[in-house]
């Protein structure tokens, strides 16, 4: 197999490396770099377990190769955590059970993070909208929208970042 360098930005950290052509983003993030948060379910870009920000935008990491995202800044939900512990999202996912056996939760936290960026305050409607690519078969996803509508609400009234 032919190998390429490539050059990403992953959560605000440079990575330079030579890789097979035909490896995945998402095995790039999880072997190369070691960051497991992003799940790989169906393998199909279905299930949105493997959604990842690239240049803010959402993506299917595995339906990708890493020598496409080269030069691009990539987010993955070891990157929406700040230092000093949950982001709002995060916390409003524990606060209103919106995660049970947390497969599908990364990338649910990838495509809301997105959503409220673009509507800092989406209707429910919106919010199941968005979620129409990530699988979820534990919740039922009233805790996940009931999350996202908690951290739109925190996020409007300042009580977080």
């Amino acid at each position: 197999m032919s190998k390429q360098p490539t050059r990403l930005t992953v959560n605000g950290k440079a990575h330079a490396r030579v890789v097979e052509s035909r490896l995945t983003l998402a095995d790039f993030l999880r072997h190369e770099l070691g960051l497991t948060g992003t799940h790989l379910g169906c393998e199909h870009g279905v299930c949105g377990a493997c959604t990842v920000l690239l240049d803010g935008r959402s993506a299917r990491s595995c339906l990708m190769f890493a020598v496409q995202a080269n030069g691009c800044e990539v987010t993955t939900v070891e990157g929406l955590t700040p230092d000093d512990g949950l982001s709002v999202l995060q916390q409003a996912f524990v606060d209103n059970h919106g995660l049970q056996c947390g497969f599908c939760t990364p990338g649910m936290l990838i495509t809301l993070t997105e959503l409220l960026r673009e509507n800092p305050a989406p209707s429910e409607d919106e919010v199941r909208e968005a979620l129409t690519g990530n699988l979820c078969r534990c919740t039922g996803y009233a805790g996940i929208v009931k999350a996202a509508l908690d951290a739109a609400e925190r996020l409007r009234n300042g009580r977080g970042s």
